[in-house]
């Protein structure tokens, strides 16, 4: 949001964060994209549920970047269009990526950053921290299940929802709610 406001002059808030493929911050979201998939690649763990979900979550990032959204439900472009891509298998593709990229990221916070070797002896700190993790992970779950409803449901039923752009900021707090699990992981 920042960065469209700053290089191309546009302050609305698109309708989800992948829109912004369709702003100047095209490279910044591709960009972004690539680094969260570079750092969860890179992303060692402590056995083999950690590599593969990481590995997944990486490899889904990606193909979000590489594969951008359509737009479906918008009446006029947003503001700094730079190229509109009507293909619905990448629309499909997208979609389906960006759904799993989440659940995978919710699994890791709420499975495998809680797990220890030794549960009996957990201290309090690490009773703390798995606090932080589930809470994290249920967010993201939850903002999903949002998701879920907006789309079947509620912007059919009450298209007045859309002017206040549910899912860019459903999106936006499921990536805070990870970004935050992550950070306390990486301590």
């Amino acid at each position: 949001v920042v960065g469209s406001i700053w290089l191309g002059d546009c302050a609305q808030v698109q309708s989800s964060i992948s829109d912004y493929y369709h702003t100047v911050m095209r490279d910044g979201l591709v960009g972004t994209l690539c680094a969260i998939a570079f750092f969860l690649f890179a992303y060692r763990g402590y056995d083999v549920r950690d590599f593969w979900a990481t590995r997944a979550a990486a490899v889904l990032a990606l193909f979000v970047a590489f594969f951008p959204t359509i737009f479906t439900d918008v009446a006029e472009p947003p503001c700094n269009t730079v190229r509109e891509i009507n293909n619905p298998l990448v629309n499909t593709i997208h979609f389906t990526s960006a759904l799993l990229f989440f659940l995978v990221l919710a699994y890791i916070s709420l499975v495998l950053f809680t797990k220890t070797d030794h549960p009996e002896a957990m201290g309090q700190r690490k009773k703390n921290r798995n606090r932080v993790y589930r809470v994290c992970g249920w967010v993201m779950l939850w903002c999903l299940a949002l998701l879920a409803l907006y789309f079947a449901w509620l912007r059919h039923t009450w298209p007045g929802l859309a002017p206040y752009d549910p899912v860019f900021w459903l999106e936006s707090i499921a990536l805070w709610a990870f970004g935050i699990s992550w950070l306390i992981k990486g301590e």
